[in-house]
């Protein structure tokens, strides 16, 4: 197997803060010995927890970089014991273009995992992160938000796994996030994704939904930002006391969550984020985009609970995931 052609532009284990890049060589048609600039913070200071803090996976999701690139600023090495490792964006290409995929090879960071050294660019810098970081890596968090197409309420998640001791780890950890929602999330499609590698090497994990519509909000960011401190300091790595409100628990226990489209049309919402569901209830509605006179589709929940995510755009296509629902587990914690 060969030598992943990443390399750091920065020490990634010496004491203090470090600013720099994962450069990857990409020739192209405009830079014939030109690189990918993965901008890499670290932050290390004597012996300790490490962190691999992550966002852009997809690259229209904006909480984790803003979040990132904000302790990335403000962390100081006096403030922790240990090492934080933090890629604000890593589907760099992606995030650049605003696009859930990479520009360069269409390549979905979130389904490219374990990666190769020898494959495409989103494939070399899964397999970095794969081989050189995630095995430095305690504890992961790995923003996510619904992108450019979903919109959720703001949750922390872990999964269902079979070893209950890092499960519950896991568990612990999205409590320490503190969103004002976490979740027990099931996974529609896993294969491929960079949470099954964290979990597969036995790394407390913690991701997150936490908005969408291809933006972020003050209210989002400041989640996110909470967030990203409550865990170091869970993990003990910074200093200080969480900063904990009411949180409400949810569970995704089934398919029966997830509504989604058979018809082409115009999308209507029904419900609201975070709007009480009963089974049989619509909560959506297409309607023909060719023609007046034709009434629209109605989509049912399949189950009780609230609607966590919905379609963002105004106009769907059949297959789109058009509605999340969960059910409540605890209302209030704190």
């Amino acid at each position: 197997m060969p030598a992943n052609p990443i390399t750091p532009t920065i020490p990634l284990n010496e004491d203090g803060e470090h600013h720099g890049f994962l450069r990857l060589p990409y020739s192209r048609d405009d830079s014939a010995w030109g690189s990918v600039m993965i901008p890499i913070t670290v932050i290390k200071n004597g012996t300790g927890p490490t962190a691999l803090l992550t966002g852009a996976n997809h690259g229209d999701e904006y909480e984790g970089p803003v979040a990132l690139m904000d302790l990335a600023v403000s962390l100081k090495a006096g403030d922790i014991e240990g090492r934080v490792i933090i890629v604000p964006a890593m589907n760099y290409p992606a995030f650049r273009a605003g696009t859930r995929t990479s520009p360069i090879d269409r390549g979905n960071m979130n389904r490219s995992f374990p990666g190769s050294p020898s494959g495409t660019v989103t494939e070399k810098i899964a397999d970095y992160v794969q081989t050189v970081l995630l095995p430095e890596a305690s504890i992961v968090l790995d923003f996510h938000s619904g992108g450019k197409t979903l919109d959720f309420i703001p949750f922390a998640s872990a999964h269902v796994l079979e070893n209950k001791q890092q499960q519950a780890a896991c568990v612990a950890a999205v409590d320490a996030f503190n969103a004002p929602y976490s979740m027990i999330m099931l996974e529609i499609d896993n294969v491929g994704m960079y949470d099954t590698s964290v979990e597969d090497q036995g790394k407390t994990f913690v991701t997150t939904e936490l908005g969408g519509g291809g933006t972020s909000t003050a209210y989002s960011n400041g989640i996110a930002k909470k967030g990203v401190r409550n865990v170091l300091k869970h993990a003990g790595i910074m200093k200080g006391e969480l900063e904990i409100a009411a949180s409400v628990m949810l569970d995704m226990p089934d398919d029966d969550c997830f509504v989604f489209c058979e018809d082409d049309g115009l999308f209507e919402a029904m419900k609201d984020l975070g709007d009480r569901v009963e089974e049989g209830e619509i909560v959506a509605r297409v309607w023909p985009t060719d023609r007046t006179g034709r009434p629209a589709v109605a989509y049912r929940a399949r189950r009780s609970g609230i609607m966590v995510s919905r379609h963002f755009p105004g106009l769907i296509k059949s297959g789109d995931c058009m509605v999340v629902v969960a059910t409540v587990v605890s209302e209030l914690r704190s």
